[in-house]
């Protein structure tokens, strides 16, 4: 998944999903914690590749991953392409407005977008793109 999309939620807490998005994710995806302050939406395929590798682990590593499935909501798109994002994601995320929709390869990111403003500035710098790109060996 690619680009960059400013959305608002509204005020029950939906947030419109962008079209260029909605293929890749399907009509029925799952919203989880991320390691940022932000949530990650995976498609069904995606989620079930995620789960598999999961319960391949040892109990004892498989616990470490509960918060992702414990919090995890499974949204559908309403007949507007929204999803709603439970209350308890959105304070995880410190969703509250304005939130960023990010493609990130397998799964889109939602990000508050002051919070997003500030990742950008971060890591576009030309020393970030070059390490980047050092790592993929291009």
């Amino acid at each position: 998944m690619t680009g960059v999309y400013d959305h608002t939620l509204d005020a029950k807490g939906r947030l419109s999903i962008p079209v260029r998005l909605r293929e890749e994710l399907g009509n029925v995806f799952y919203v989880t914690l991320s390691m940022d302050k932000c949530l990650s939406a995976y498609s069904s395929e995606s989620w079930q590749v995620f789960s598999d590798k999961i319960s391949a682990m040892p109990y004892v590593n498989q616990r470490k991953m509960r918060p992702l499935f414990a919090y995890a909501a499974k949204c559908e798109l309403d007949a507007q392409g929204r999803i709603l994002i439970p209350q308890n994601l959105r304070d995880f995320a410190g969703l509250t407005k304005d939130v960023t929709v990010v493609g990130c390869n397998n799964h889109a990111e939602f990000w508050d977008s002051e919070s997003w403003k500030a990742v950008y500035v971060e890591e576009t710098t030309p020393e970030n793109i070059a390490a980047a790109m050092e790592e993929l060996e291009f």
